[in-house]
């Protein structure tokens, strides 16, 4: 079951990558705010696949 969960912590931290790849060329405030909101979705998520630790790519 652990190694499920890295899989699904792997799997946001790199959806949250691509997420700010598309924030640093978004042309529009709106996608900008899309982005931005997609970021915190999946930040959520990986705080509570984390157990509610912190974020291992804040470090």
């Amino acid at each position: 079951m652990r190694e499920v969960r890295d899989l699904l912590i792997r799997g946001s931290e790199k959806v949250i990558g691509h997420y700010r790849l598309l924030l640093a060329g978004a042309r529009t405030e709106s996608e900008r705010e899309l982005y931005r909101s997609r970021i915190q979705r999946e930040q959520r998520l990986l705080d509570e696949l984390q157990g509610g630790q912190p974020d291992r790519s804040a470090a």
